[in-house]
């Protein structure tokens, strides 16, 4: 007898964890003091998530180990809630040396403007949070079916704007904390509660899935507003902050082969004044908490229950649970996603040196002590630390006093010519990847500077060094480093296999679609040779490559979108004034 189509579908396996989860406490600690092995159970690897924590293991040495008959390496990667990216030098230094004594000494500047850990052995995780917990930090809710870390515009003393935006990105941040005290209980020792606290915004199984919020300041779109869930585009009115179009159901991630799954750009679904950014926040983290798909995973994020059910029920939604009339968009407009680099003066006074790092990766090798250098500066800078979404080092507040004294420490331990790369490297993202992800389907980090170099030689020939092209690379389809959003994006499918996408607009306003479903790196080299030899010489007049691929190269029957375009739709690259009308009716 066929199943009942009507029947209610049965919820997938985390839903169960997380209502018997007792807060999300389950039974991390005892798996945690557990010595036999260096693993966690599955269910409380689950409920980790929601504490910043996965475990991992280092793929490099499986056989090895399993054919000696021994466990995987197993280990724990913590990611810091760090709202904005801002660390103070206390912090940095605390962080520097937690990573040295208790994990891999490397620090990971994330696309979510936050560090991660590698290589946290079981034993450590506990002390390692107790330390971040002394100066200040966290990691609750880093990871988990929640609000992850909110990304804000870098570098807020450039304006007292910016300052504005950044503190609303906080205030959200700790607003949408659960309220559960179970990691002050497991990781910092908080006598037990008595038990049955309330979550009054995200009941007891939480969020079908993550949830992913961004503040954005034109014309930067530095945080890539509409891959997020929930957005907040600031309008600028004679110089003051006069309230934020909201922005729903963007997400980047899918599976290779599977039409039902895609990324998507967000909506514009309204403007609201400044102070209502919590109470429609909240209103659209609830609905997405009552109507998401908990029966499927894949299916299971925002983007999805506004696809199935459309943008206007959606409206409603949130107006009906805010309170708040969402006026319609104002007319907003986004040039570039480029992070400042170089010494840069605010309006206090100071000034700020954007620093590129590529991949993220802050360690030392040979002529380049980068993790020496923030060390000597975090031991006297009176400033403050900026993380970036396109994981790059801000060194914040300078005084003019201390300009000489850091732009030396830089020069001193071959820093200062970081920012002198081509336009391709200074635009190109990776995950972490191999070997410590276990989604991983190919490198991504690890190759990514060889990647680079082999398309800078091409790009020299043609005359395009300095030329700004986003190239991301990742190694699975869930898109951790935003590749659907690149002009080249190389999405990892199998060993040494990656599908190819092309033609994402500069300014983060249009998907990539796809050209070729599985290709070497040398083969997409290839295949884009004669692309970038023929864009040097046909482009029109500040026609970006993307722009160019979606022009002249690629199929007219799109199957990813621009904003305000459903997936399906045949697309064409919008320019600036294209999108401020489309998204401000």
């Amino acid at each position: 007898m066929s199943a009942d189509p009507s029947a209610p579908k049965p919820l997938a396996a985390n839903e169960n964890i997380k209502a018997a989860s007792h807060g999300l406490r389950g039974h991390i600690a005892a798996d945690m003091a557990d010595a036999s092995t260096g693993a966690i159970s599955e269910d409380s690897n689950q409920l980790g998530k929601f504490h910043g924590l996965y475990l991992q293991d280092d793929r490099d040495l499986r056989n090895a180990l399993k054919k000696a008959g021994k466990e995987k390496a197993f280990a724990f990667m913590l990611r810091v809630r760090l709202p904005g990216g801002r660390a103070t030098p206390q912090q940095w230094l605390v962080l520097d040396k937690l990573a040295d004594d208790m994990a891999s000494p490397s620090l990971k500047i994330t696309t979510r403007q936050t560090f991660q850990f590698h290589g946290i052995i079981k034993g450590n995780v506990k002390p390692v949070i107790q330390g971040m917990h002394r100066v200040l930090l966290d990691s609750i809710a880093a990871c988990g079916d929640v609000n992850r870390n909110v990304l804000a515009p870098p570098n807020p003393e450039r304006s007292a704007l910016l300052q504005e935006i950044y503190q609303h990105a906080r205030d959200w941040s700790e607003y949408a904390l659960p309220k559960t005290r179970a990691y002050h209980e497991i990781w910092l020792d908080e006598e037990m509660v008595a038990g049955g606290e309330v979550e009054p915004m995200y009941g007891e199984t939480y969020l079908p899935r993550k949830f992913k919020v961004a503040f954005a300041l034109p014309p930067s779109n530095d945080v890539d507003v509409f891959a997020q869930d929930l957005g907040f585009i600031a309008v600028e009115e004679n110089g003051r902050l006069a309230g934020y179009n909201v922005t729903v159901g963007g997400g980047q991630g899918m599976s290779h082969g599977n039409a039902e799954t895609f990324a998507r750009l967000a909506d514009v679904l309204g403007f609201i004044p400044p102070d209502k950014v919590n109470t429609v926040g909240e209103a659209v983290l609830t609905t997405q908490r009552d109507f998401g798909d908990r029966t499927n995973r894949r299916h299971a994020r925002l983007k999805y229950t506004i696809q199935d059910r459309g943008l206007e029920w959606f409206r409603g939604e949130v107006e009906r649970r805010s309170g708040v009339a969402l006026a319609p968009a104002r007319p907003f407009g986004f040039t570039t996603i480029a992070d400042p680099l170089g010494w840069h003066q605010c309006e206090d006074g100071t000034w700020f040196y954007g620093l590129h790092i590529l991949s993220g990766r802050v360690r030392d090798v040979p002529g380049r002590a980068l993790k020496t250098a923030m060390r000597e500066i975090a031991s006297i800078h009176t400033g403050d630390f900026r993380l970036t979404p396109s994981q790059n080092l801000t060194i914040s507040g300078v005084t003019v006093e201390q300009k000489p004294v850091i732009e030396s420490i830089l020069e001193r331990h071959g820093l200062l010519g970081e920012n002198d790369r081509s336009g391709l490297r200074l635009n190109a993202l990776s995950c972490v990847a191999l070997p410590t992800c276990g989604l991983a389907l190919a490198e991504s980090e690890r190759v990514l500077p060889d990647i680079v170099t082999k398309f800078e030689t091409v790009l020299d020939e043609a005359g395009l060094h300095d030329d700004a092209i986003s190239l991301r690379v990742t190694g699975c389809p869930n898109g951790c480093a935003r590749p659907y959003l690149a002009e080249i994006g190389l999405v990892g499918r199998a060993p040494n296999k990656y599908a190819l996408f092309l033609g994402a607009k500069y300014n983060g306003t249009r998907l990539n679609r796809l050209m070729a479903p599985s290709v070497s790196i040398d083969d997409a080299l290839g295949l884009l040779t004669p692309i970038i030899r023929r864009y040097a010489v046909e482009r029109e007049d500040g026609e970006g490559f993307g722009d160019y691929c979606d022009r002249t190269v690629l199929p007219a029957d799109a199957t990813l979108h621009s904003v305000g375009t459903p997936p399906g739709s045949t697309v064409h690259a919008p320019d600036v004034a294209t999108v401020q009308t489309a998204t401000s009716a």
